[in-house]
């Protein structure tokens, strides 16, 4: 595992796929693998990612689309025009649904807002398209299992005692939806598999935390077995909606400036990054007083004797500056355990799914 080559494809975008017209759902599944490998996936609110090795001992590739969609009126010039430029698409009564990354380009392209499947890391209950554009989008990426019983893990998030009956509904659904493509399907938490995928050196012994779009989720864990698993209501979503209703601008918008190359390591220059500044500020204040408090009320932690590391992971965690914010806020005051250093993922698009991958791989 430790001598695995981890290589990552230039273009992260995900494949767009044309659509197939017609009523009653979703295009089938889109992409292709190897046979039988073991498979991750990262159900995110934000992105979507997968995980895999084209052949055994192979290198490793990832793929990946963003998770939201937005209708457009049916009309058989546009269906051709969507379907000529191959862009991911499927007819409901009356509406074209746009899906992936090119529901963002149409979004910002006609200064609207996308919409998401899931909020908070699970399925949107508001949203009555949730599952099955879910569904198609999670198809442009993993094909159908090329052996019975192929071996998948999933990402979900932690919960408290509030949702964990929402949680259940959600891991159950994406396992009945795997289980009907064909593969023996595990759930794994977001913040262990940060862990998995960062931490092999360490013995998968210190904190993951993957800053996502719904939610921030954090494991900590000593030799694979975690002590620690919760999740804080706010992510990348959190930080473009508040963001967008003091500058009176559409969240994809707000979205599109922040990763265009946000730098949190200087002054804000303009209003808009000073608002992002401001709740990115929030977020990570946020984050470190959640964890400072877990740790510190957590019971029989092992007396591990070593300081730990802690793994900074998703999109959030990207923008320059952002591990010295979340640095200079965990050490004022300090650390209930030593912490030996912060950084963030090699990639902290991909970590939870190359971690899913992992636990993929041992799953018997």
């Amino acid at each position: 595992m430790g001598n695995e080559l981890w290589q990552v494809p230039d273009d992260l975008s995900g494949t767009n796929r044309p659509g197939t017209a017609g009523e009653g759902g979703p295009p089938g599944p889109l992409a292709t693998a190897g046979p039988g490998l073991p498979v991750g996936i990262d159900v995110g609110t934000s992105k979507i990612v997968v995980a895999r090795n084209r052949s055994a001992g192979g290198a490793l590739e990832t793929s990946m689309q963003l998770n939201a969609f937005i209708p457009v009126p049916y009309s058989g010039f546009t269906e051709a025009t969507l379907t000529q430029r191959t862009i991911p698409f499927y007819r409901r009564d009356d509406e074209l649904v746009i899906y992936g990354t090119a529901a963002e380009q149409f979004a910002n392209m006609f200064n609207a807002e996308f919409r998401r499947p899931m909020a908070h890391g699970m399925l949107n209950p508001k949203e009555p398209l949730a599952m099955p554009v879910l569904e198609a989008i999670v198809r442009t990426l993993l094909p159908a299992a090329q052996s019975a019983g192929q071996a998948l893990a999933f990402s979900v998030p932690a919960t408290d005692e509030d949702r964990s009956a929402q949680l259940t509904y959600y891991e159950a659904t994406l396992r009945q939806h795997f289980d009907i493509l064909g593969y023996r399907a595990k759930a794994i938490n977001e913040g262990m598999a940060v862990i998995f995928a960062e931490l092999y050196e360490q013995n998968f012994t210190g904190i993951g935390i993957s800053c996502g779009g719904g939610m921030c989720n954090v494991a900590l864990s000593y030799l694979s077995i975690p002590h620690i698993l919760y999740a804080v209501p706010k992510g990348g979503d959190f930080i473009d909606g508040a963001a967008a209703t003091v500058l009176n601008e559409h969240a994809a918008r707000v979205k599109l400036i922040k990763e265009e190359g946000l730098d949190l390591s200087r002054p804000p220059r303009g209003r808009y990054e000073n608002a992002l500044h401001v709740y990115y500020r929030d977020l990570v204040k946020t984050l470190v007083t959640s964890l400072r408090r877990e740790v510190s009320r957590a019971e029989n932690l092992p007396h591990h004797g070593e300081p730990i590391p802690i793994v900074l992971s998703g999109g959030v965690a990207k923008p320059r500056g952002f591990k010295e914010l979340f640095e200079q806020t965990l050490m004022e005051p300090p650390f209930p355990v030593q912490i030996s250093e912060v950084r963030v993922a090699r990639d902290p698009l991909t970590a939870t799914a190359r971690g899913a991958l992992i636990a993929a791989k041992y799953e018997r």
